[in-house]
Parts: C-alpha cells; sequence; structure tokens
C-alpha cells in the first residue's frame, strides 16, 4: 500500500521562513555589532596619546561622548536593516512604518500601534530580543570604557583630611 506524502502545513512552511530569515538578521547584526565594537576599540586605542584621558576629566568626557555616538551609529545601522527587511518581506507597507516599527520593536519600546500580520510575527519578536542583547553588550561596553578611564572611582566619597 502506497502512503501519500503530504504537503507542508502553511504554518510550519512561515514558522521556516521566518526563523531563516531572523537566523540571518541576528547573524548579521551581532557581526555589524562586533565589527563596530573593534572598530571603537581600534579608534580609541589607535589615538589614545591625542586623548591624553589620564590627565584630563574633559578629555575622558571626550572619550565617553565619541564612544556614546558611536553605539548610536551602530544600533542605527542594525536597526536600519531590520527596517528594510520589514519592508522588502512586505510586513510593512511603507519604509518610514517598517523603520518605525523597528526602532520601537529593536529598542523593545513596544508601542503596538504599529501590529504584524501574523505570518511575520515570530520575526518581529526576534528582532525584540536581538536588540535587548545587542544594547546590554553595548552597555557592558561602555561601562568597560568608563572604568578604564577611572571615571567611577569612589575617591570622591573620601572625607578629605581636615587639619
Amino acid at each position: 500500500m502506497a502512503v501519500a506524502r503530504q504537503v507542508p502545513n502553511i504554518d510550519h512552511v512561515t514558522m521556516f521562513a521566518n526563523l531563516a530569515l531572523a537566523t540571518f538578521m541576528v547573524g548579521l547584526t551581532v557581526a555589524i555589532h562586533l565589527g563596530g565594537l573593534l572598530g571603537l576599540l581600534w579608534i580609541l586605542r589607535d589615538r589614545a596619546h591625542r586623548f591624553r584621558a589620564h590627565e584630563s576629566r574633559l578629555a575622558q568626557l571626550g572619550v565617553i561622548l565619541f564612544v556614546v555616538l558611536g553605539l548610536v551609529v551602530i544600533h542605527t545601522v542594525e536597526i536600519w536593516l531590520y527596517g528594510a527587511a520589514f519592508w522588502a518581506i512586505g510586513a510593512v507597507s511603507d519604509f518610514e512604518s517598517a523603520l518605525y516599527f523597528s526602532t520601537v520593536t529593536f529598542t523593545t519600546l513596544g508601542y503596538g500601534d504599529i501590529v504584524l500580520d501574523g505570518k511575520w510575527r515570530l520575526f518581529g519578536a526576534i528582532e525584540a530580543g536581538n536588540g535587548l542583547i545587542l544594547f546590554g553588550w553595548s552597555t557592558a561596553f561602555l561601562l568597560s570604557v568608563t572604568n578604564r578611564l577611572r571615571m567611577l572611582e569612589h575617591d570622591w566619597l573620601e572625607r578629605p583630611d581636615i587639619r
């Protein structure tokens, strides 16, 4: 007796498409993030002698500002890539809405004024998890730079000697 081959359920196909696209996007954004952080480190190490951050609080603030703006650029690239993906797959009608949805999702703000069709909501949820992890990584990087600059020393808590 021959057994008829079953056609895969469209829900499984959709889920596979979500997971495949999400896996690609997570890999891409993690690679961009790593490259961006390595680029920031390279610039900081290559230009450290010019900053003289160990001698001046103003120079330390300049280094921190540079790192923060660099992190904003990295996250902006990642958010725009997700926005382009949402627009390319037709999950959102126009690019501005796709970019807005991507920003709200990546930052895990989640207003909910734009909701994806059930077909792509798994992809959107994975973007939120990816954004959360990448923001955590950025926070750890910023804290590491700040700590390296010794901005968090607690000598300001010590009482000055009064004689």
